[in-house]
């Protein structure tokens, strides 16, 4: 990560405000800067458009985008009510969104906030869950993942099983700092008859389930063809996946503990307990 993305991504993290309910929210104008919108107006304008995203989604935007009037100073010493809005981080997620991607700042913001939103989203649905429970619901959502990311690559021109394979080594060498599918495997300690994935406790597999829904996400969305440049975005959305991480100060995926049980282990255990009850 250059030194200007580490900025931008700490930024992200600094802005960041608790309220009196101890729940985070950022300020519509110090986001505005930090993603390099010179006009309120301009800015305004794409909050509109991630407003109208958070209606579709059939969340409720009072909840997302709280207005709030605040008092600045001016230079003469006087000061006057400004316009500013609370934003969740689904609201910053929807915001980012929307904005131009072309610009680095959008695109690290894309997947900063895109990661939280997640990584929320997980929280809150495996609160009660036991580790166990967590890897089989995130190990099944990234088979369904792949399969839609096996499809979108084809489209982008990775036609054979061979092709797919180095594709989805350069997804593993942007995630794993260079490491491939045999290097992971080798580093887990691993039989060659077992699955990397099926090996992997929950926190790895979100981050593994996350490259695969972004890479598949972005070889739709920018229609990219040719296996080259296929190859190319799988590894930095990889890559960008391990930055955020890194910037959070979170474990790297090829540091984190392989779990004495594998996924096959554990639904065996979980079929033979339904098979005890009935």
């Amino acid at each position: 990560m250059n030194d200007i993305s580490k900025f931008r991504q700490s930024l992200f993290e600094q802005i960041k405000k608790t309220n009196d309910y101890g729940m985070e929210y950022w300020s519509a104008r110090e986001l505005q800067s930090a993603l390099d919108y010179s006009s309120w107006q301009m800015f305004v304008r794409i909050i509109r458009k991630a407003m109208l995203a958070c209606t579709n989604s059939g969340a409720d935007v009072d909840d997302h985008f709280n207005q709030v009037i605040k008092m600045v100073g001016l230079g003469s010493g006087a000061k006057r009510d400004t316009i500013d809005i609370e934003l969740s981080r689904y609201a910053c997620y929807l915001i980012v969104q929307n904005g131009d991607s072309s610009k680095e700042v959008i695109a690290l913001g894309q997947t900063y906030f895109a990661l939280q939103t997640r990584k929320q989203e997980i929280t809150d649905d495996f609160e009660k869950l036991d580790e166990d429970s967590k890897r089989l619901r995130i190990r099944q959502d990234l088979k369904n993942h792949n399969k839609l990311l096996v499809v979108a690559a084809k489209d982008a021109g990775v036609e054979t099983s061979l092709d797919y394979g180095i594709f989805q080594n350069y997804g593993y060498m942007g995630l794993y700092g260079g490491l491939k599918a045999k290097d992971i495997h080798t580093k887990k300690g691993l039989k060659p008859s077992q699955d990397i994935l099926d090996n992997m406790g929950s926190t790895e597999l979100a981050a593994n389930l996350f490259r695969a829904t972004q890479t598949e996400d972005k070889l739709r969305r920018e229609q990219i063809k040719g296996k080259e440049k296929a190859n190319k975005t799988h590894f930095e959305v990889g890559k960008k996946v391990r930055q955020t991480i890194q910037e959070l100060n979170g474990t790297m995926p090829e540091d984190l503990p392989t779990p004495t049980k594998s996924i096959k282990q554990i639904e065996s255990d979980k079929n033979k307990k339904l098979n005890i009850k009935k």
